[in-house]
């Protein structure tokens, strides 16, 4: 009697046994649909057997076994068996996090073919057919063979506007093997993209990747910004497209998905490429994931999720910005992208490539100590194209008015006039962050976060950026009655009113996460700062990275210093990377490239190093102060999340899991303390830090503490294991 073991996506790291009549091995991987208590769930069948623990009369039979797709491939399986190990989270859950939402439920996966998506490609017999065979009065056809040996591939819309009656011989000429049908990714296409010639710098890159392209190594190509890393992308795929293999590309945002698409696609017309990213619908992700496991599609771009993707001829793995904190889940299962990136590379022994301006300081130690293989790119591609100059702007002596000093005033003025873009840098969205009453000293608090209410003028609404939370804007000061209540700093949209008063005849575009919410916005965005259609952009962290804006002269970076007051021992790396991030968005082609950074510490060695732009002074000044005070990179630490209604509650729960834990010389607990943001989302949190020099003992303390956790009573409490923390 065939025994399934089902992984179910329920908050118990075990595996539940279902009998199934019908089950073989060829069947670990599938997913398969099975009793739960009084409900259905699906769940991944990951080994098939005939014993069990369960008496016979208890075993329950599986409703069905799902076969209308491939089961999982074992090397996916063995990822989620990695990450159920390595970040102690239950296996169910690993697995069906990783699935696309269509294949978690219970029903089997269908998906209707649109036929626009079809291209109709001409057949070597196809070509051969002369047109004088067709008969004069069937004009019909002759018009689309004819318009087939003109074009070779034709879209199922461009054989409708022929005439609506081509449409009905397409289905026959398929049968007779004139045409065949291709995705309208994968037609040929006759324009061939313009490929750009490498500076030396490329030309040794590429040179030494694809020397060793047949195995696994992990390179960090650290270059400037604008030192064509794009490019060089671009060539390391081209030898993997030649052997027929797939490339996984990762990007940390969104946002930066148009652009790279567009560039690849010009690049690689006839080569079938997908996009995997939250801003699609649930039958859009289907399709792109079934398409990559099958194996039809060569490049797979997407963010962090798409490191789960199935994909049977992996040949390389491409992680874009690999500093960016967006490759590590926050909630549920906290992984990193960028190291499940590493460890599928290890596993199909295939090279990883990291791509940064401003590596994170773990994968630049890793290059300096000889774990990674280390590539740089000192200088632009561009011809003639330098690093912009950056200077501070003292905002001691040039005091702002609404945010905005004159040195950034008159820098604005003259790039106007030359006909250049400049950006203002800004991560504040909204309008002012706080609402204030200067009588009493009252501010919007939000009611569920440990967090101020932000002005968001246009809407008359006060929002909170931590939970959605939304207040209606008050009159008069609720405690005081005062009805002088001020806005109080700047957000985008404060910035924007001050500059569109300044400059009324300037053509002024706000760029955040308020004004890119629509599907499709941020390729219109980047279509109108492409078409010179934009000379001023204000925009948040969305802007810093990734973009190639050609005709971009200045940059102005507003509010920089909060940063520096951070208590977070990241703050510096992160406030770092974001400047020089948005410092090499100008100045990229032949416009040179200006910088104003207001400050009130211009002389502070992180400003030193920008100006310079000095990565490795203020890589290697902040990695010996890490060794001192022994941070990461010198020590691997996990933490224990908790939250409740109640941080005393938080609380006696982190200490009961304290003492459960067993104590080793070579590992480091922590006291439970609240997190630095106390109140989130209407729950109060707390932590234990745990951190050890070696990675296998933090990893071995793991494993029995997680057991142990797992018999506490936590009915009021919702906790999880950490591993790797950014956030604290």
């Amino acid at each position: 009697m065939p025994v399934i073991r089902v992984a179910l996506s329920v908050p118990v790291d075990t595996l539940f046994d279902y009998q199934a009549d019908d089950a073989s091995e060829q069947d670990i991987g599938a997913r398969a649909c099975v009793p739960f208590g009084k409900k259905k769930l699906t769940g991944v069948i990951v080994a098939v057997g005939t014993e069990t623990q369960i008496a016979a009369e208890k075993l329950k039979p599986a409703h069905c076994i799902f076969r209308e797709i491939k089961p999982l491939p074992a090397a996916l399986l063995d990822l989620f068996h990695f990450c159920n190990q390595y970040y102690h989270h239950p296996l169910g859950m690993v697995i069906m996090n990783g699935l696309p939402v269509k294949l978690r439920n219970n029903k089997a996966a269908i998906l209707k073919r649109n036929p626009h998506d079809d291209c109709y490609v001409l057949t070597a017999t196809g070509a051969s057919i002369d047109l004088s065979s067709i008969p004069a009065r069937n004009r019909v056809a002759r018009n689309l063979l004819s318009e087939f040996q003109r074009a070779a591939a034709l879209t199922a819309l461009q054989v409708k506007q022929i005439s609506p009656r081509a449409v009905k011989l397409i289905p026959e000429w398929i049968q007779l093997g004139w045409i065949t049908v291709q995705p309208v990714s994968a037609a040929r296409v006759t324009d061939t993209a313009k490929i750009p010639a490498l500076t030396s710098g490329q030309a040794s890159a590429v040179d030494a990747i694809t020397a060793s392209n047949q195995q696994f190594d992990t390179w960090l190509l650290h270059g400037v910004t604008g030192s064509g890393k794009t490019e060089i992308y671009l060539r390391i795929i081209e030898p993997m497209l030649a052997q027929d293999k797939q490339t996984l590309v990762l990007i940390p945002e969104i946002s930066l998905t148009p652009q790279l698409e567009a560039i690849f696609r010009n690049r690689f017309p006839a080569v079938p490429l997908v996009s995997l990213h939250s801003g699609l619908n649930d039958t859009e992700r289907l399709s792109g994931w079934l398409q990559a496991q099958s194996g039809a599609a060569k490049i797979i771009l997407g963010t962090r999720l798409a490191v789960f993707t199935p994909l049977p001829n992996l040949g390389l793995i491409i992680v874009d910005e690999e500093q960016d904190s967006s490759f590590k889940q926050q909630d549920g299962l906290r992984y990193s992208a960028r190291d499940l990136a590493i460890f599928r590379g290890k596993q199909a022994n295939i090279p990883v490539v990291l791509g940064s301006a401003t590596p994170s300081l773990e994968s630049y130690h890793h290059a300096l100590t000889g774990r990674y293989r280390h590539v740089r790119l000192l200088s632009r591609a561009v011809q003639n194209a330098a690093l912009p100059s950056i200077r501070c702007i003292d905002t001691r002596i040039n005091k702002t008015q609404d945010g905005l000093s004159q040195p950034l005033l008159q820098a604005l003025d003259q790039c106007l006039k030359e006909k250049h873009q400049s950006l203002i840098f800004l991560n504040r969205r909204g309008y002012a962050p706080v609402l204030l009453c200067k009588s009493c000293g009252w501010s919007a608090a939000c009611q569920r976060c440990s967090s101020r209410l932000v002005v968001h003028l246009r809407d008359k609404k006060l929002s909170c950026h931590h939970c959605g939370h939304q207040a209606q804007f008050p009159r008069a000061c609720p405690h005081c009655g005062n009805q002088d209540i001020t806005p109080f700093g700047q957000g985008t949209q404060r910035v924007e009113e001050t500059l569109a008063a300044h400059f009324p005849s300037a053509r002024i575009l706000r760029i955040d996460r308020d004004s890119t919410r629509r599907k499709h916005a941020w390729q219109e965005i980047l279509h109108a700062i492409q078409t010179q259609q934009v000379d001023i952009l204000i925009g948040t962290q969305l802007l810093a990275k990734g973009h190639d804006f050609s005709n971009l002269a200045l940059v102005g970076i507003l509010n920089a210093d909060n940063a520096l007051y951070s208590t977070d021992f990241r703050a510096s790396e992160r406030l770092f990377a974001q400047l020089m991030q948005v410092a090499g968005r100008a100045g990229r082609a032949n416009v040179a490239g200006h910088v104003l950074i207001q400050t009130e510490f211009p002389e502070h060695p992180l400003y030193q190093s920008l100006r310079q732009h000095n990565y490795d002074a203020l890589a290697q000044t902040l990695l010996a102060e890490r060794k001192i005070a022994g941070f990461p990179p010198y020590v691997y630490q996990a933490l224990l999340r908790a939250e409740a209604h109640d941080i005393r509650i938080v609380l006696d729960f982190l200490d009961q899991a304290k003492q459960l834990a067993q104590s080793l010389e070579t590992v480091e607990l922590f006291d439970p303390v609240p997190a630095h943001m106390v109140r989130l989302k209407g729950l109060e949190r707390g932590h234990v830090l745990v951190q050890s020099a070696s990675r296998k003992h933090l990893q071995a303390f793991l494993t029995g503490w997680y057991e142990k956790l797992m018999t506490l009573p936590s009915q009021k409490v919702r906790w999880v294991l950490d591993v790797d923390p950014l956030e604290f």
